[in-house]
């Protein structure tokens, strides 16, 4: 039998949260969202004298989902709620805290079906053009970004993957990079002779003058006696090197995430239609346009390491959207 803890409902979902954080190798990110979701039930759990595991009845889980109705709460979170609750009762019940899994008989709306933003081709090449543009300076933060983007794109990666990459990830012959997505799984994934020329002149002349920079500091504060504290070493402070990573951010550290999106909204800012800036545009824009030039589905579910097909099939409704679009602005009977 697997792990049992006490019967408390708040021991119960720490217990859960650590077996998704370490034994299911989930994100940092999904592991929040279901942090935030528990805490949610148990505070609803504890209003109504409920605080043990077994008190997790039926009932009491559609009342929690009815709540957040009545309060207004978007489809779209009704369901992640529902979803975290499932994963936690299915695990409670695995681990002998509950005798029945309530959650297999709980339903919740589907969230609404939210199409991800898409930029044109034209688009895309207008966003290089002024990335290489930058680039052609020589200033090396300028062959950090255009390498950012033409990656994005070429590659359809995460941004979480992205700003893990190290150097040694990089295949400049073979043209792939192997990065690390959800769940710790590893793949490697193919990117264009664009991408690689934007590589190579950021391998070549941008990162050796960051990391030089960087080192330059790094040796005058030494010179000056003044020590980095242990804690802000160990937070992977903007002005730690950035050891093995492909990306460095302006002070000479592994890019962050939020640099990232800082890049990519720069990027994007002016280009038309409504929607999010960030990162993910290019992934959205890469994989619609992998379906649009016919690429087979399966093959663009491996290409974004989708665990599940229905993931990527958004991608096709996407497409069928655009189609529809430049029907009724071209036809003339439209």
């Amino acid at each position: 039998m697997a792990e049992r803890t006490d019967g408390r409902l708040v021991a119960a979902v720490e217990s859960f949260l650590e077996h998704v954080r370490h034994a299911r190798g989930l994100s940092e990110q999904t592991v929040r969202a279901y942090a935030n979701d528990l805490d949610q039930l148990v505070a609803f759990a504890a209003e109504r004298g409920s605080a043990g595991v077994q008190d997790l009845g039926l009932e009491l889980l559609r009342d929690w989902l009815w709540d957040a109705d009545q309060r207004g709460l978007a489809r779209s979170t009704i369901a992640r709620r529902s979803s975290s609750v499932r994963a936690f009762t299915r695990w409670a019940s695995e681990t002998g805290m509950l005798r029945i899994d309530p959650g297999v008989r709980l339903r919740a709306p589907k969230g609404a079906a939210h199409l991800p933003r898409v930029v044109s081709s034209d688009q895309v090449g207008t966003v290089l053009r002024q990335l290489a543009a930058r680039a052609g300076t020589e200033d090396p933060g300028a062959l950090r970004d255009l390498a950012v983007v033409e990656l994005l794109y070429a590659a359809g990666i995460r941004v979480s993957e992205l700003v893990g990459i190290d150097l040694g990830d990089v295949d400049r012959v073979h043209l792939t990079v192997r990065v690390l997505g959800k769940g710790s799984k590893e793949r490697v994934v193919p990117f264009g002779v664009p991408a690689r020329d934007a590589l190579e002149a950021w391998l070549e002349r941008g990162r050796p003058a960051l990391a030089a920079a960087a080192a330059d500091r790094s040796g005058a504060r030494r010179a000056e006696g003044v020590q980095r504290s242990a804690d802000a070493g160990q937070r992977g402070g903007a002005g730690q090197p950035g050891g093995a990573a492909l990306f460095l951010g302006d002070r000479g550290a592994r890019l962050g995430v939020r640099s990232v999106y800082r890049i990519v909204a720069r990027a994007l800012e002016g280009l038309p239609g409504a929607g999010p800036s960030g990162p993910h545009t290019f992934r959205h824009t890469a994989a619609t346009h992998l379906l649009d030039g016919g690429a087979d589905l399966r093959a663009v579910q491996e290409l974004l390491g989708h665990a599940s097909l229905g993931t990527t099939q958004i991608y096709t409704h996407v497409s069928s959207a655009r189609l529809r679009e430049v029907y009724r602005t071209a036809h003339p009977r439209a």
